[in-house]
């Protein structure tokens, strides 16, 4: 990589910067269950999609659950709508669970309810992209290919560069770094771990999620901190270079739409609907939750009926 901040020579240190992660991930890794060959490979894409802009901690119960339910594709693929967006829960984004559907059924009926094992094949499927198919590609099948996420490119920043992450979409710039770092498997002292690009890229992400975090990274615990450039240099413009403030949610259409869902979760047994005057007291802005309804139809996560009630869909 032409590196345009002059730090090429900071590079040198990745071999040095793989083994102390290494090291670090095999004693301090916290024990999830689709970690260390436990889960299948559709139980490591379940847990990508629910850790999108989820915390850990709450993915876990509704991992358990979901995995315990439907352990593969086709049992997911043959579920209800209206099992599966109650699975789903508090989650958030609950769209991402009708896509997981969908993708569900292309596993089932296209690859014998087998994950394909390619990265343009993943790419291809319902609601993945390019961080979930290169997630499964490692963590899933120990093929040796970078995996770009925030927490990752916040580390790699810090670390080799001394900068803070920008934000926003990967750049090429920082999809290059990911790469040229990336260690080879089996090689040089990095050996004794077996794949060392999957420890790598599990390590560098358990990193940024636990020391590494964004605007209070606790240096004085990291097992890199005597290579880090960021640090040497002071730790300039810690948490300041955000793209964009944080999202407030009282008062959004994420919030209305959330309470239209949780309402018609809580329905009590034997009910399917929430007629509207129910609705109408869960917002006082009617047209806001009008638009949030109609929204919520438009996805495929509720049915709108004749007298204006709506239900989970079928």
């Amino acid at each position: 990589m032409n590196d345009t901040n002059g730090n090429n020579a900071e590079i040198e240190n990745a071999e040095a910067v793989a083994v102390a992660l290494a090291e670090w991930w095999h004693a301090s890794a916290r024990d999830l269950p689709w970690r260390f060959g436990r889960a299948t490979p559709w139980g490591v894409l379940v847990s990508e999609v629910m850790s999108q802009q989820t915390q850990m901690s709450r993915v876990l119960p509704y991992w358990n659950d979901w995995m315990e339910r439907w352990p593969d594709a086709a049992a997911l693929a043959g579920a209800a709508k209206s099992d599966v967006i109650t699975a789903w829960g508090r989650l958030g984004y609950p769209r991402r669970a009708l896509r997981l559907q969908e993708c569900a059924r292309v596993v089932a009926s296209d690859y014998g309810n087998e994950l394909p094992r390619t990265y343009d094949k993943l790419l291809a499927l319902p609601g993945i992209g390019d961080y979930t198919a290169s997630a499964v590609m490692s963590f899933a099948f120990g093929e040796r290919i970078a995996v770009v996420d925030t927490n990752i490119r916040r580390v790699l920043s810090r670390v080799f560069l001394g900068v803070e992450s920008l934000g926003g979409a990967a750049s090429p710039a920082e999809r290059a770094l990911a790469r040229q770092v990336l260690p080879q498997d089996g090689v040089s002292k990095c050996r004794r771990f077996d794949r060392s690009s999957v420890v790598w890229n599990q390590s560098v992400m358990e990193l940024g999620a636990i020391v590494c975090a964004a605007k209070s990274p606790l240096c004085e615990a990291c097992p890199v901190s005597s290579l880090c450039v960021f640090l040497r240099d002071g730790r300039p413009g810690l948490g300041e270079r955000r793209t964009r403030p944080r999202q407030r949610f009282q008062g959004t259409d994420r919030q209305v739409r959330g309470l239209v869902l949780n309402a018609l979760r809580n329905l009590p047994e034997g009910e399917i609907a929430v007629d509207r005057k129910s609705l109408e007291r869960l917002w006082n802005d009617h047209i806001q939750l009008d638009r949030c309804i109609a929204s919520l139809d438009e996805d495929g996560l509720i049915e709108i009926l004749p007298n204006a009630a709506v239900r989970l869909p079928v």
